[in-house]
């Protein structure tokens, strides 16, 4: 496979993105993310957006602890609950109803474009608005929900990963 056109600067601008290496390259690298990054590698269509060096991306990728520290699992829904019961989960339908609420709680934490402009309103694949703004130390905060990026883990040829402090509500 050919490589991408170089999208380095004159005089190597480390900031610039590698014209090499892809989302998938570099999205599980950072252990404070792992938990995500094993959750994104459930969907072929995800991976394959990942994989793919023409279709952009930026990834908001929560840290583990935010993941831990939900009040359900990703896969939970509590409309499932209310109307299922506690055997909303069973059987080849319930795993069906997880699989659906997990590619949910991945969509909701991809954004189809990158880079990515302050304020600009992307829609997420989940669906979902978003945009994120400068906060007063000067870092980033995704919005709605006022989540705090703690860094920009990685800057690719297709896209970025952002690493989020917290969980984009996904329900």
């Amino acid at each position: 496979m050919p490589s991408p056109p170089s999208t380095s600067t004159p005089g190597g601008d480390s900031n610039s993105p590698s014209d090499s290496v892809i989302l998938s390259d570099v999205l599980g690298n950072d252990r404070s993310i792992n938990i995500f990054a094993g959750f994104t590698r459930d969907f072929a269509t995800i991976s394959q957006r990942f994989e793919d060096s023409n279709t952009n991306t930026t990834i908001l990728a929560p840290i583990n602890s935010a993941i831990m520290a939900l009040p359900r699992k990703p896969w939970e829904d509590p409309k499932d609950y209310d109307t299922l019961g506690t055997e909303a989960y069973e059987g080849e339908q319930g795993e069906e109803r997880a699989h659906r609420n997990m590619r949910r709680f991945v969509e909701a934490h991809v954004v189809p474009v990158s880079p990515w402009k302050e304020g600009v309103r992307v829609k997420t694949l989940e669906g979902g608005e978003v945009w994120w703004e400068s906060g007063e130390g000067g870092g980033k905060v995704i919005q709605p929900g006022n989540i705090e990026v703690s860094s920009v883990a990685s800057k690719v040829y297709n896209g970025e990963v952002w690493i989020l402090k917290g969980v984009r509500n996904y329900a």
